[in-house]
């Protein structure tokens, strides 16, 4: 979550909501691939920092299935982000924040609790949710105080 902390941080400084993610290997601890977001940098709107790693752990492997692998983000994935999660067939999903408003895990369509998702990870919520979650306020009340200027 440390390594993920710190690309949502690289992210903020790059103007994105700050949200990283990264894909390790249980069995190693070898991290894989480290995604942050980039939809406003890359026009992208898919790039999500899960999404990014994602591929990117995809590409290394050379394999779309990743199922012995963990994701690792700061902040509980939106329903896009969950897709491509059971798309991929990630093996684990851990996450800090919960997000109330926009996530698809623990909150709102709880994406894999659905009868039409055709994989589950294992999921872990709240690791470092504290920290996740003050990089996140922190970003935003900066760009708050920054537009009353």
């Amino acid at each position: 979550m440390r390594i993920a902390l710190e690309a949502a941080q690289a992210a903020a400084a790059a103007g994105e909501t700050p949200v990283g993610a990264v894909v390790v290997d249980p069995a190693t601890g070898e991290v894989i691939a480290v995604g942050a977001n980039r939809p406003i940098g890359s026009h992208d709107p898919t790039a999500h920092a899960e999404i990014v790693a994602i591929r990117e752990a995809a590409r290394k492997r050379g394999n779309y299935r990743l199922t012995d692998l963990t994701l690792v983000v700061t902040l509980e994935p939106c329903a896009m982000c969950a897709g491509a999660i059971s798309h991929a067939r990630i093996g684990r999903l851990v996450f800090g924040a919960e997000d109330p408003k926009g996530g698809a895990v623990v909150n709102g369509p709880r994406f894999f609790d659905q009868p039409t998702c055709h994989w589950r990870p294992l999921v872990e919520g709240g690791v470092l949710a504290d920290e996740s979650s003050a990089v996140l306020k922190g970003f935003f009340q900066a760009r708050r105080k920054g537009a009353r200027r």
